[in-house]
């Protein structure tokens, strides 16, 4: 026998979708899309996501790690997989097993590399390389001072062939900022090019700049003859990267991804009685609570104790108490009829009411990115159209 907390979210393959077609008319048809589905698709379940983005036309999908590019393989046989963060000591192997393509900026990832490939006895130029520059995030990326030494390691007789470069904007909204890094990232693709090697691909900025593709690097990857590449993350999910400054693409979007529970119990407590650990709720009057069957377990987090709401019967009920680790109390006094095994919404929308992770990631003084990353493994994930 099998059974199932009534705790679940829904993922819109048709808001994905409609998405995915928004960017890439922003974009442009000249501009190949990358998708980012790391973090388990930022939460939303990496394998449905990314068929239903492929089944759209998406070529090109950017994971975190070479253990979420591996798993993807599995799921894409034939797509372009971006491994965006450093790899390992031991997954160089896996790399070129798997047809990954990752992102270096060091010597000791292009030995890892060269030395794989030395195993696999890979032909000259068999495995493409993303050269990361750092322009001001001073995370990732080679720095202006170490490029040419790194340079010099893309011979004509190298397994390594520089597909392209890239980098990353720290506050792509910032007009002033931005420009600053590109001024560093054109003076890094001369270098480049002065080496006598052309890459394929100039790939920068993320959802902001997928938004709102910045004209400077267009003009450069035309100057490179090469592709431009943009990289589409929490934009796909149906966010603005900057919710308080939406761009006018921006509005176009559609959050894809509802987190859905249900009432599991009533009761009627009277007035000054207390509610969760702590007692930092006291009724003010006699009060009707619905428990929830979700907690910070489960990525509610607790900074909504309190403070935050849910929707029920159409209606907002506020979280009385503090949250707990596998439930929630809230106060459904006002909301006539509220009976056990109604339908809740966490984030989403019911009747003409709405909650969505960037209202609750205000709540919590943090980015509608955590909010979804967050929920946890045991919440299921259903696709729906």
């Amino acid at each position: 026998m099998t059974s199932t907390r009534p705790t679940w979210a829904e993922v819109s393959r048709s808001r994905l979708i409609q998405n995915h077609d928004a960017l890439r008319r922003l974009a442009g048809r000249d501009t190949e899309l990358l998708c980012v589905v790391k973090a388990n698709a930022y939460g939303h379940g990496l394998a449905e996501c990314a068929r239903a983005l492929e089944a759209n036309g998406a070529r090109w999908f950017g994971v975190t790690c070479v253990e979420e590019g591996v798993a993807l393989r599995r799921e894409l046989p034939e797509a372009s997989i971006l491994v965006m963060s450093a790899i390992w000591s031991g997954e160089a192997e896996a790399v070129l097993e798997h047809d990954l393509t990752p992102v270096v900026w060091e010597a000791r990832q292009l030995t890892l590399l060269e030395g794989a490939a030395k195993k696999l006895r890979a032909a000259p130029g068999d495995c493409p390389v993303h050269l990361e520059i750092d322009t001001g995030m001073s995370r990732q990326g080679v720095q202006g001072k170490d490029l040419e030494p790194l340079l010099e390691r893309f011979a004509k007789s190298s397994p390594l062939r520089l597909q392209a470069v890239m980098t990353h904007f720290h506050t792509p909204g910032n007009a002033d900022l931005r420009a600053g890094q590109m001024r560093e990232f054109v003076t890094a693709a001369g270098t480049i090019l002065g080496h006598g090697l052309f890459p394929e691909i100039l790939s920068a900025g993320s959802s902001a700049g997928a938004l709102e593709p910045d004209a400077e690097l267009v003009r450069t990857a035309d100057r490179m003859g090469a592709q431009l590449m943009l990289r589409a993350g929490i934009s796909l999910y149906g966010y603005a990267p900057d919710a308080e400054h939406p761009t006018e693409g921006g509005r176009h979007l559609r959050p894809v991804l509802a987190w859905k529970t249900r009432v599991v119990s009533l009761r009627e407590i009277p007035a000054s009685a207390t509610v969760g650990y702590g007692a930092t709720f006291t009724a003010k009057r006699p009060t009707r609570l619905a428990l929830l069957p979700v907690g910070y377990a489960d990525g509610l987090n607790r900074l909504l104790s309190n403070q935050g709401s849910v929707l029920v019967r159409g209606q907002r009920a506020p979280i009385a108490g503090r949250i707990s680790m596998d439930h929630t109390s809230v106060d459904v006094t006002d909301i006539a009829g509220v009976e056990v095994g109604d339908e809740v919404v966490l984030i989403g929308e019911q009747d003409s009411e709405k909650i969505t992770a960037a209202d609750m990631a205000a709540l919590n003084g943090t980015i509608a990115y955590e909010v979804l990353c967050g929920i946890a493994a045991r919440v299921p994930r259903t696709m729906v159209d």
